[in-house]
């Protein structure tokens, strides 16, 4: 199953913490993507605040990007977890020290930081982008999760949107579900009203 995130999102890391609770207990195997909330938004009227946060959303993204280019697919969920894991439970609000530590923890060169503030890679991180999201629209978010149905078909959807992740078989479960619900045809929505913000344990 292919799973596209956004690193600065906290309900898309919670989601992928789910997810990889979901690899141990289904048979799955998560191929990682980045999508970019900064492409998302691009040309929306959006509030200054965030627009301000979408100027910085490029930098995470396209390191792992540059870094995917050199060292292949493999890099890129370690690279996500890393840089995810100081950002949301971390509480690191630098997103630049985030990728910095997370390349040398890796034994990676700063290079890819120094890649990440250029445009060089931002036709692979559309790409990546728009490969994701055409599966389920831009009316949604990250993170986008596609996977093969029962009987070939391609199924995808955003989110699931949940906190704090399930852990073991209650993971498992909400992934039969979440599975059941949209590969029927003609479901789209289930949602309410967030009272909680992302628990990140």
């Amino acid at each position: 199953m292919d799973f596209w995130f956004d690193p600065i999102c906290p309900w898309a890391w919670v989601t992928s913490r789910w997810i990889l609770e979901v690899e141990q207990v289904r048979p799955i195997d998560v191929r990682w993507h980045v999508m970019s909330l900064a492409v998302l938004n691009e040309g929306r009227e959006v509030p200054e605040q965030y627009a301000a946060l979408m100027e910085k959303a490029w930098l995470p993204v396209r390191a792992i990007m540059a870094t995917q280019a050199e060292h292949g697919d493999e890099v890129v969920g370690e690279l996500y977890t890393r840089i995810g894991t100081l950002i949301h439970p971390g509480g690191e609000q630098d997103w630049e020290v985030a990728v910095s530590t997370s390349l040398t923890q890796m034994g990676l060169p700063q290079d890819y930081l120094e890649a990440a503030r250029t445009d060089r890679f931002d036709a692979a991180l559309r790409a990546s982008h728009h490969a994701g999201i055409s599966l389920v629209g831009p009316d949604v978010g990250t993170p986008v999760i596609a996977v093969s149905g029962p009987d070939g078909e391609r199924v995808a959807f955003f989110g699931p949107v949940v906190t704090p992740a399930p852990k073991g078989e209650a993971a498992g479960r909400l992934w039969d579900g979440t599975l059941l619900v949209a590969g029927t045809p003609g479901f789209f929505e289930l949602k309410r009203t967030r009272d909680v913000d992302p628990i990140f344990d």
